[in-house]
């Protein structure tokens, strides 16, 4: 079946009972025993719903893997994959990671005697002299949040299973329908399904996949027993926004491509992050491993040109948490996404304070750069001195 078909038809029936087109959602929290210590399918919802079940089978589908899973958020997905993991084991992480992923690392899991250190993981040369005998995970982002650095999914997993460890994939920036981290090699793949998967700003919800059933198991058990699990409710919407996916980002895509052009010309910019410009230094591995650089891009701001001006003077985007939605979402990294850096930690990553993030949506793409010129236009420093 081809992918887009799949994204629209689902997987399998989804209501087998009546043949309704649209996912049922089942309300319930238990289910009736037909004999005594006869446990069916079915038993509680928290470890098992009809609704959350077609979910996460189309999750393992979609992603190319043998198990799904659907969390109450990103971060409870990631959360089951660092529980796999065990006391004293080391992880690497991509340089410039998602602050919440940072964030779980140093204030929840170091309590547990899990530590981390932070990698160039698109230089394998220097990823593997980062190894050391405690290290048995490599958590990376590809392409990156928020600086869009690529890294080589195959790879680095290869390296990491050379090491006895294994490789867990943030694909949040990309989706399955752009990339497949589980074909690369990759151990377990985690999405915050808030973003690109449901696309609409209206659930927050997280999943993960994975092949190997010792894996599984492990995921399987911290959602089971820590309760971070996906409503029926969510369930059901996230699947409805998988139906949309493939145009969604499609669309987002090329609207990217556009504003990319724009701010690659635009004075205002001093920098320009988008993996889809063919002098970005991740441009040829994110061509071989993806179908696409996806919609979200990053910029720094030029001097002469104030930062908070031009968050201020934005009227049609939003500015805002979050991405992947249908409308543009505009964000200012150091103090949003990757407040839980340290000062320090940020100019390491390379996360300034005039980095603006940017995630496209499906708009017009000529109205969304007519407001960033506008933007750019009020920012300048003639306009504030």
């Amino acid at each position: 079946m081809n992918f887009q078909t799949l994204l629209v038809h689902g997987y399998g029936e989804a209501d087998p009972s009546y043949n309704a087109v649209s996912l049922p959602i089942y309300l319930t929290t238990t289910y009736r025993q037909q004999k005594f210590c006869e446990h069916e399918k079915f038993t509680y919802s928290r470890g098992a719903n009809p609704t959350r079940q077609y979910l996460e089978s189309l999750i393992a589908q979609m992603e190319g893997g043998k198990f799904g899973f659907a969390f109450s958020s990103g971060m409870a997905a990631s959360a089951a994959a660092l529980a796999a993991l065990h006391t004293g084991d080391r992880v690497l992480v991509t340089k410039n990671i998602y602050g919440g992923t940072l964030g779980l690392l140093t204030n929840f899991y170091s309590d547990f005697g899990l530590s981390y250190g932070f990698a160039d993981t698109g230089n394998i040369e220097k990823l593997e002299e980062a190894f050391d005998e405690k290290t048995k995970a490599v958590f990376i982002e590809t392409p990156s949040n928020p600086l869009l650095d690529v890294t080589d999914i195959e790879a680095v997993s290869a390296l990491a299973h050379k090491h006895g460890a294994i490789t867990i994939v943030d694909n949040t920036f990309l989706s399955p329908y752009l990339q497949r981290p589980l074909e690369l090699g990759a151990d377990i793949v985690v999405e915050s399904a808030t973003k690109f998967l449901s696309g609409h700003s209206d659930v927050i919800a997280g999943i993960a996949a994975v092949n190997d059933e010792k894996l599984a198991g492990k995921v399987g058990a911290f959602q089971r027993l820590a309760g971070g699990i996906a409503q029926p409710f969510d369930s059901y919407l996230i699947v409805r926004g998988i139906k949309t996916l493939g145009v969604r980002i499609d669309r987002q895509t090329e609207n990217a491509g556009k504003i990319a052009v724009f701010l690659s010309k635009e004075p205002a910019v001093q920098k320009l992050y988008y993996p889809g410009l063919p002098d970005h230094p991740g441009y040829a591995v994110n061509r071989r491993q993806s179908k696409g650089p996806g919609s979200m891009l990053s910029f720094d701001l030029s001097p002469g040109y104030d930062t908070a001006a031009f968050f201020d003077s934005l009227e049609l985007l939003a500015v805002g948490a979050s991405l992947g939605s249908v409308e543009t979402l505009v964000q200012h990294p150091a103090t949003g996404s990757h407040s839980n850096f340290t000062p320090e930690q940020r100019r390491e990553a390379g996360i300034g304070d005039r980095l603006v993030r940017i995630s496209a949506g499906i708009e017009d793409s000529g109205d969304i750069i007519e407001d960033l010129r506008r933007a750019f236009a009020q920012s300048k420093g003639d306009n504030h001195a």
